[in-house]
C-alpha cells in the first residue's frame, strides 16, 4: 500500500467509499499495490487465508437479464444448481455473464466487483460458509481495491439473505 494514498481514487472504489460511509461501515477501501483479480492473488497481498477473501460472482438470469449477485468464500466453489433454485422461477436458468455484461449491469470490472456500489441493484445471495470468519475482505471496485468487514456486515450493506450456496466437496 505503499504510495496509494496519494493517487486519486478510481471512480468504482469511490462509489463503494461513498455506500460504506452512508451505511456507516467502519473501514474504508485501500488499494493495494498489486492487482487482486482472483481470491487466491487477494489472500497472497492480503497475508490472510483464502476463505476469507469475500469473493463477488454475477450470473445473468433469464429471460430478464437480471444481474444475479453471490458473494461466498475464496476457498468455496458456488453450486450453480443451488442459486438457480433461489433466484428463478420454474423453469427460468441462469447464465454465466461475460466480462461487457459485469460491467454494464455494475459498473465494475471483473476481478474488482464489490458486494456494493452497483449501478444497478443486483438479485444478491449471501453464502453462509462466510460466516465461519471473524474478519473478511472484499472487493471495492477496481482490482486493486479491497475493504474490511465481517460477515454479518454484509446483511447490512447489502440486505442480502445468507443461504447455502456453496458445492459439496466431495472427498
Amino acid at each position: 500500500m505503499c504510495g496509494a494514498e496519494l493517487k486519486p481514487l478510481p471512480d468504482g472504489v469511490r462509489r463503494v467509499a461513498q455506500v460504506l460511509r452512508d451505511k456507516g461501515h467502519p473501514h474504508a477501501p485501500v488499494m493495494l499495490d498489486d492487482a487482486a483479480r482472483t481470491a487466491q492473488q487477494a489472500a497472497d497481498a492480503l497475508g490472510i487465508g483464502l476463505g476469507q477473501i469475500a469473493k463477488s460472482i454475477i450470473f445473468k438470469r433469464k429471460p430478464d437479464a437480471a444481474a444475479v449477485l453471490v458473494i461466498t468464500s475464496g476457498d468455496r466453489r458456488v453450486d450453480e444448481k443451488k442459486v438457480q433454485a433461489l433466484v428463478c422461477a420454474d423453469g427460468q436458468k441462469l447464465g454465466r455473464a461475460d466480462a461487457d455484461f459485469v460491467k454494464a449491469a455494475t459498473g465494475f470490472s471483473i476481478g474488482g466487483v464489490s458486494p456494493v456500489g452497483h449501478v444497478v441493484a443486483p438479485v444478491t445471495l449471501i453464502d453462509r460458509d462466510l460466516l465461519r470468519f471473524d474478519e473478511i475482505w472484499a472487493a471495492a471496485g477496481h482490482p486493486h481495491g479491497v475493504f474490511r468487514l465481517h460477515p454479518d456486515d454484509l446483511v447490512h450493506l447489502t440486505g442480502a439473505p445468507v443461504v447455502d450456496i456453496a458445492a459439496q466437496e466431495v472427498p
